[in-house]
């Protein structure tokens, strides 16, 4: 059973180096989404632009055309009205398009998938991967999965600290940061973090989710520790 003991509690804001949650920048405000900004962390103060959708049609269709994995996509998912279908549901942290992109699909007798994977820097830690369901006659899809790790390192390390910070009795301290991941609207202030001991099996893990909205931990669960 985990020693950690968390400030978790609806409104219950963490002391971490600022009282109030200070304005971002006018250049990366958005009148529309409220900002993921990451806040009182007591290494500075880290602001991240809104996450966005960057990806339009033509984007998405160029993705697909362009798969370089074995199998490719399928050409009934090479449309325009399922391309504009697909870029509507897809965010990036700071709504900036990726770097680099992959796509791969298949389809059966009814639905097909399509996965997308893209990143801005790092590798594949650092990976945003997104699994959706179309229906292609329709053009319905849907999300299967989301996997967003595609986080800035500087992000990565204001997260930590401000986990760190809330762990009074030390349960991180031998602990590794292993991944982050964020969520999209309108879960967008929310970020995962996976803690582990070790490759062993047993060994200790510690899933913490951090709002940085409020700055608080939100939940927290543990195994082997």
């Amino acid at each position: 059973m985990t020693r950690l003991r968390w400030a978790i509690a609806a409104g219950t804001v963490l002391a971490l180096g600022a009282c109030s949650n200070p304005a971002p920048p006018a250049s990366v405000a958005s009148p529309s989404i409220g900002g993921s900004g990451i806040i009182g962390d007591p290494g500075g103060p880290i602001i991240l632009r809104p996450p966005g959708q960057p990806f339009d049609a033509d984007d998405i269709l160029a993705a697909m055309r362009d798969s370089r994995r074995p199998e490719g996509v399928p050409e009934e998912l090479q449309t325009e009205e399922v391309a504009a279908a697909v870029a509507d549901v897809l965010w990036t942290l700071e709504g900036e398009p990726w770097e680099t992109i992959s796509a791969g699909g298949s389809c059966g007798a009814g639905d097909c998938t399509l996965e997308l994977a893209g990143s801005s820097a790092g590798g594949p830690e650092q990976e945003d991967v997104w699994v959706l369901s179309i229906a292609p006659e329709g053009a319905e899809v849907e999300v299967v999965t989301a996997d967003l790790h595609a986080v800035p390192s500087e992000a990565v390390e204001a997260l930590d600290r401000m986990a760190r910070a809330a762990d009074s009795d030390g349960a991180l301290d031998d602990l590794l940061l292993t991944s982050v991941r964020w969520q999209p609207p309108p879960d967008a202030s929310r970020f995962m973090l996976a803690y582990r001991s070790g490759d062993e099996e047993e060994s200790c893990s510690m899933d913490v989710q951090l709002d940085t909205e409020t700055v608080t931990v939100t939940e927290v669960a543990s195994s082997g520790c």
